[in-house]
């Protein structure tokens, strides 16, 4: 892959010893969400002796690095996840994670570093004119911490004519981008439910409403909800992740518990996948003369890539590596990110950037491509450069 601006790679280059160096110190400190204490004290740390005014407190540990230079009143954010996942390691790499059970097995290490490497050029070259605020959100994997950030007053505090993330992408070839207007990735909510029956001895299970029996009857009866109910043309997920009852095998429990993830690209689908849910699941408790407990979690609503500012990313991108190295994402993904919440409020894009043949995002032989560093920290510069151009 060559890159079309020589002289800003050839910049990152005099960084990538220490950049390198530093998403590897990450890499072997994950912390997960909300707890991202250290990771937050070296982006605070970086940010500082580049001469960015350092935010810190937004979701607890979040933290935002704004520079501003010129008299335009153009603003942008750009955001980075800074979060590590409760996976066992088994990479075995000199620099695998120290802390057993945690792990950055979704690339969130690489995503601080590049945006970083952006900050250091940035800052460097001094070539815009308004306002760049770069976001540095914790939790995304499983609190929804751009959600947080924002009821934190994110955009009160820092506002933003338009807002920028992106997320490596494991197959994709090193040093290739990938675009797509509208919905990129799915609406994803957790549904609980809990059935009520009457416990009892195994050797009488006529005395008793098995919960047990009740919960493996609705677990294949979820698997008609899209099948029968969705159109085959409307991507949708009805997924049970967890049936959890009973502790011996001869006592019938009173209580039967199951975990099911539900993902949907539109409102319409969402609603009509949560109504059918909860009547099954009702229903079909009280076809055992049980009943049925259902809760639905807030979730990670559809993430929503604006034409206008996706076309403009993706210019970008052509400007850096030319067009050979930019593509379209055919298809949506069904997987989530809570980088939406933030487009719900600021209009803006969610990317992919290529890995490279790396191991699948939350694997837990998966590894960052370090190669990956140098082209995504000179998009994000080409970008700000862009949005924020002088003159």
């Amino acid at each position: 892959m060559a890159l079309r601006n020589e002289s800003l790679i050839e910049e990152i280059g005099e960084d990538l010893d220490h950049l390198v160096a530093l998403r590897r110190d990450l890499h072997a400190n994950p912390e997960i969400g909300l707890e991202e204490v250290r990771t937050s004290e070296i982006v605070a740390r970086e940010l500082a002796g580049l001469g960015f005014q350092v935010h810190r407190g937004l979701a607890k540990t979040g933290v935002v690095g704004t520079l501003k230079l010129g008299s335009s009143s153009r603003t942008l954010g750009l955001r980075a996840d800074i979060d590590a996942l409760p996976i066992l390691e088994t990479t075995n790499l000199p620099y695998a994670s120290k802390i057993a059970g945690k792990m950055h097995a979704c690339g969130h290490d690489g995503h601080t570093t590049m945006l970083l490497g952006a900050a250091r050029q940035i800052a460097r070259r001094r070539n815009f004119d308004g306002t760049l605020h770069l976001i540095f959100q914790p939790a995304e994997e499983n609190f929804g911490g751009a959600r947080i950030m924002i009821e934190d007053g994110l955009f009160e505090k820092f506002p933003c004519d338009a807002v920028f993330g992106a997320h490596n992408e494991p197959g994709m070839p090193l040093g290739q981008f990938g675009f797509r207007e509208g919905p990129l990735m799915a609406a994803a909510v957790q549904i609980d439910i809990t059935i009520h029956g009457k416990g009892g001895h195994g050797a009488m299970p006529e005395q008793t409403v098995d919960p047990i029996v009740v919960g493996a009857s609705l677990v294949m009866a979820l698997q008609t909800v899209v099948s029968r109910n969705i159109s085959a043309h409307t991507p949708a997920v009805v997924t049970v992740g967890c049936l959890r009852a009973g502790l011996a095998s001869n006592v019938i429990p009173d209580t039967a518990f199951l975990e099911l993830s539900v993902r949907h690209f539109d409102n319409d689908t969402g609603a009509l996948l949560h109504r059918r849910i909860e009547e099954l699941a009702r229903f079909q408790a009280l076809s055992f003369g049980a009943t049925a407990e259902v809760v639905i979690s807030n979730g990670y609503p559809v993430t929503v890539n604006e034409p206008k500012s996706t076309r403009f990313a993706r210019e970008a991108a052509v400007a850096l590596l030319g067009e050979p190295n930019v593509c379209e994402i055919e298809k949506p993904y069904l997987g989530s990110e809570d980088f939406s919440f933030m487009l719900e409020k600021v209009p803006g894009s969610y990317l992919m950037m290529g890995n490279g043949d790396s191991a699948a995002l939350h694997n837990p032989s998966y590894n960052f491509n370090d190669a990956a560093i140098a082209p995504g920290a000179a998009y994000w510069t080409t970008l700000a450069e862009r949005f924020l151009k002088v003159g």
